[in-house]
């Protein structure tokens, strides 16, 4: 059974029970890693059974695979409504300063779950590095969306080429949370994401919008 057909099977209480053992897994693996986590551990943070954890994931790699798309969709929700908004180098500022107040509120403690899952993961299971791929290319669709957008209008120059640019900044993004959680300063996440933005600009034409 595929894993959408066996969502179609669940009932509501289903639902709340899988989610409970996902974000109880996800606060776990953000704390002490993935593989600094065990399947007792997540019985226990979730108040559930072993035999309703196997009726939801085969084995750990599974649980893991959907902390990933958790953890995925939390930052995204959580980076929205200026995720929606990045077709202007006023929005990218926003979401710039959103991320960076963010950190700073969090004390530079936590750097970024998907980041940090993908330190740890993406040199093992091909398919949980796959998973890992797919989900940073949805954080990254946004950014590609919008300065595509940016181009076509003629805010940004002809020869600027968005999906490099959303690359970079995502690539500056991640070192930045990398670094601002290595020296409990949010100082380094925002100025690297400044540079790259800084790049943006520098391809912006005489009038941007």
């Amino acid at each position: 059974m595929t894993s959408v057909q066996q969502a179609a099977k669940l009932t509501a209480r289903g639902v709340t029970t899988k989610a409970r053992i996902v974000t109880a897994a996800a606060d776990l693996m953000l704390e002490r890693g993935a593989t600094g986590t065990t399947l007792d551990d997540v019985l226990t943070a979730s108040g559930t059974s072993k035999s309703q954890l196997y009726h939801y994931f085969g084995n750990k790699d599974d649980l893991i695979r959907a902390v990933v798309r958790h953890q995925a969709q939390r930052i995204q929700q959580n980076q929205r409504p200026e995720l929606d908004a990045l077709d202007s180098l006023a929005g990218l500022a926003r979401w710039r300063d959103k991320i960076v107040a963010a950190q700073a509120a969090h004390d530079q403690m936590g750097g970024c779950p998907l980041g940090s899952l993908a330190n740890e993961l993406a040199g093992g299971d091909p398919q949980t590095r796959g998973v890992l791929q797919e989900c940073f290319a949805e954080w990254e669709a946004p950014l590609r969306a919008g300065l595509t957008a940016m181009r076509d209008r003629g805010s940004l120059s002809p020869e600027a080429d968005p999906a490099a640019l959303a690359e970079a900044i995502m690539a500056a993004l991640q070192g930045g949370f990398l670094l601002a959680k290595t020296h409990r300063s949010s100082r380094p996440l925002a100025r690297a994401l400044d540079m790259a933005i800084a790049h943006v600009h520098s391809l912006a034409t005489a009038s941007p919008a």
